[in-house]
């Protein structure tokens, strides 16, 4: 699957929610991998702050980033309309601290997108892929974040409240194709008894009945509730009656959870990846899932690339015999044992190391370990497959070494070891020349890295 971007740019005007201002936000398209980026054009030289978990700095009632003294909040619902849809890479331009509220959900962020179409890029989207049981708890508040292995992305969310009009609740997406119709118009909450402390906190000067549901679950006194209706330009109503305020009436019958779902998407995007996973996510809020979604980040920034997910039960995309075609290496220096993924720009191979290798007799005989420059070797030849992969007749040609820069060993390979190699294009393939990187894996830890060039020759 290819990074996408939006075909052209789109503008949304409305209140903010915190700060009560007139906010316009443009969002336009950008470049591969640059990712999500906000933009504060109503500032001095116009600084950027990248939609990065490790950028987030507060959580109340929204999600904040800053870097430095450069703040953008109520980020969450853009960036679930945009992750929803696919868009990898967006620049967000915004006159000021946070975006607009609009009507509390992110269907006017998801339609705008819509209206303005996709355009696939030439890189390959990276996703992060999970592999084992992650959980993040706040034994403080009983929330917590589950997140499974899966092929694909979908979220489930509990909801439980100490209320008689919002109670318990359940929320599913399992696929993000339904986003819009099912997740987007979900606006989002306030309990009216939140009201008071939250105007005291200098939050919500632009909540009104039009970006929020407003809920009645305590009685009040008619002179206190009607005071709090004044506060937030809304009309008076009957303290002895519980229930939603809204004039409008509810979206689903079970909103709430599904703007808890939408917020959990949003905070998820802060990953700067796609994720394949299965989320199940118990009373959440901003605080955990960006919790959940630094923890993720700071697994990015250990190791750029993951390991690749190797299934031995899956047929292979090329087994020995195929390769033996492509490459001119027999034994001993055929390093590859089998293909197992490839796109345009990268591929990935395995090599099971057994003891019974030829190089362990004398590397070492009491501590047998793989020589490091045939790591370096068996990527070199996973990439020449993936050369070959550019022209017809592969069989006909040949690749050779150029140049090896970078390499970086990290731990030994010994027998029984299953290595995963992947390797990708740094440059496209010009004049024979392929400029590569090589990363080989035993499980999730690098064993060998480096960059390599190699030519294509035609056999005579």
């Amino acid at each position: 699957m290819k990074q996408q971007t939006l075909n052209g740019e789109f503008t949304l005007k409305g209140k903010g929610l915190h700060t009560g201002l007139e906010i316009e936000a443009t969002f336009l398209p950008a470049p591969e991998n640059h990712g999500y980026k906000f933009q504060r054009i109503d500032l001095p030289d116009q600084p950027v702050v990248d939609a990065l978990a490790e950028y987030v700095v507060e959580t109340e009632r929204g999600t904040v980033l800053a870097k430095g003294d450069v703040r953008v909040s109520t980020v969450e619902h853009a960036l679930a309309a945009l992750y929803a849809a696919g868009v990898d890479n967006c620049l967000i331009k915004v006159n000021a601290p946070e975006l607009p509220i609009l009507d509390g959900s992110a269907i006017a962020f998801s339609e705008a997108i819509d209206s303005v179409g996709l355009v696939e890029q030439s890189t390959d989207k990276n996703f992060y892929v999970v592999k084992r049981k992650i959980e993040v708890r706040d034994e403080k508040t009983g929330a917590h974040l589950t997140v499974l292995p899966d092929s694909d992305f979908s979220i489930d969310v509990m909801v439980s409240y100490d209320s008689p009009v919002l109670t318990n609740q359940y929320a599913r997406l399992e696929n993000v194709a339904s986003f819009r119709s099912d997740i987007a118009a979900s606006r989002t909450f306030v309990f009216v008894r939140e009201v008071e402390p939250l105007l005291h906190a200098n939050l919500i000067k632009g909540g009104d009945l039009d970006n929020a549901i407003v809920i009645y679950d305590k009685k009040l006194p008619q002179e206190k509730l009607d005071h709090i209706a004044d506060l937030m330009g809304a009309p008076h109503k009957d303290a002895g009656e519980l229930g939603y305020l809204n004039n409008r009436p509810l979206e689903f019958e079970n909103e709430p959870a599904r703007h808890k779902l939408l917020d959990v998407m949003g905070d998820v995007a802060l990953i700067g990846r796609p994720l394949k996973g299965r989320i199940i996510a118990c009373r959440p809020g901003h605080k955990i899932n960006t919790t959940f979604a630094k923890q993720i980040r700071k697994e990015i920034q250990r190791q750029e690339l993951q390991s690749p997910l190797y299934n031995p039960s899956v047929a292979p995309l090329m087994d020995i015999n195929q390769i033996r075609e492509h490459l001119p290496h027999r034994y001993p220096m055929l390093l590859v044992d089998k293909i197992i993924d490839k796109g345009e720009s990268y591929i990935v191979g395995v090599k099971n190391v057994t003891v019974n290798e030829p190089f362990f007799q004398g590397h070492f005989p009491q501590e047998p370990v793989m020589p490091g420059v045939l790591l370096v070797e068996a990527m070199a030849q996973t990439g020449g497959l993936l050369v070959l992969g550019t022209v017809e007749a592969p069989e006909r040609y040949s690749t050779y070494f150029m140049k090896i820069d970078n390499v970086k060993f990290r731990q030994k390979v010994v027998p029984g070891d299953t290595l995963l190699f992947h390797v990708s294009f740094l440059t496209p393939l010009r004049r024979g020349c392929a400029l590569m990187r090589g990363v080989a894996f035993v499980g999730d830890n690098v064993a060998c890295e480096c960059e390599f060039m190699a030519q294509i020759v035609k056999n005579k």
